[in-house]
């Protein structure tokens, strides 16, 4: 297992290395002077767009350019974000970590409702509430996340006015937060820490809503494979010689059925992880929740090449150091995975 995770953590320059490659390769598409255009602030740079392209050396080789940024980037030089007004570095640390607390806040009950509902509906194959959850799973899974994040702005905020429909924080609190002082950046975090709860809690009612989005077009899919995992797992050769053992159906069902259906869940899990640190670029873009996602889709849309290249290095490390994960934790399921 050590020479394994070893040998992953060697890939990992080698990923970002490939990537950055393509990613600034793809840039090269673009005219000299649409690659300029993060670098003009004001009507005066505009208007000697032609010297700033020289000096950026946005007309040279392809290599020239590539090796300028990388010698930029492994200094910690990302460049600047048109979008945020800030540097690309500086914009992913405050960024992210409202990220992370969607995922964290997201991704539990994703998982453990997959899990539950998935070996709940193998079960009970064909019985009532197996007919209901296979419906719900497919009417979650054919609805398009900015339809479900309108409607649930529309009740619960617009109609009912239970939840805040945007932002991390209300008004009133985002004067108070200056007082905090920060432990880890995650704002819920940093509010418990500090014993400010009316913060805390706060920040938790303006993510309900985008997790809640999130929860339910997630979950119909892990919920599906659940099932089935779970259904080939009833019938399998172990779980019958469990059964003749004289075993209980709770231990049947948990230690040996549940256990071995979760093998795909895992790789399923990963992905949704990746996906959510990553940005979930639809629900914080409709809930103006202020994360990474948010943040790209505004650089996209301003051809922020710094920012779209910045992004692409941290979602590589985030689905290499993932993967790595996932993978360990194979091992851990299924005793019979070996990597050495």
């Amino acid at each position: 297992m050590l020479n394994f995770i070893v040998r992953r953590l060697i890939q990992i320059p080698v990923v970002m290395l490939v990537l950055s490659l393509m990613v600034v390769g793809l840039t090269q598409m673009l005219t000299p002077e649409q690659r300029a255009a993060p670098y003009i602030r004001s009507e005066q740079q505009a208007a000697r767009l032609e010297q700033i392209i020289e000096e950026r050396g946005l007309r040279d080789p392809f290599p020239v350019q590539y090796s300028r940024w990388f010698v930029k980037t492994i200094s910690g030089d990302l460049g600047f974000s048109k979008a945020s007004g800030k540097d690309v570095l500086d914009t992913i640390r405050e960024r992210l970590p409202a990220t992370i607390e969607l995922t964290i806040i997201t991704a539990i009950p994703i998982l453990l409702l997959s899990i539950w509902l998935g070996t709940l509906s193998a079960l009970h194959k064909d019985k009532l509430i197996d007919q209901v959850l296979r419906v719900m799973t497919i009417i979650a899974y054919s609805l398009p996340t900015f339809v479900l994040g309108i409607l649930m702005l529309a009740i619960f905020y617009a109609y009912l006015g239970w939840l805040p429909g945007a932002g991390q924080l209300s008004i009133v609190n985002q004067f108070a937060i200056g007082d905090l002082r920060r432990y880890t950046g995650m704002l819920s975090v940093d509010a418990m820490l500090n014993g400010r709860w009316d913060i805390a809690w706060d920040v938790i009612r303006h993510m309900l809503l985008p997790a809640a989005t999130l929860t339910i077009v997630s979950s119909a899919s892990i919920i599906k494979v659940m099932r089935n995992n779970m259904l080939e797992a009833l019938t399998s050769d172990y779980v019958r010689t469990a059964r003749a053992k004289g075993l209980s159906p709770r231990i049947v069902n948990n230690k040996h059925a549940r256990r071995n259906a979760l093998l795909s869940i895992v790789t399923l899990g990963g992905f949704l992880i990746i996906g959510l640190l990553g940005g979930s670029l639809i629900t914080e873009t409709i809930f103006a929740f202020p994360g990474i996602g948010q943040w790209v889709v505004q650089a996209a849309l301003q051809i922020d090449l710094a920012a779209v290249l910045g992004f692409a290095l941290l979602s590589a490390l985030i689905v290499v150091v993932v993967s790595t994960l996932v993978d360990i934790l194979y091992g851990v399921i299924d005793p019979r995975v070996r990597f050495d």
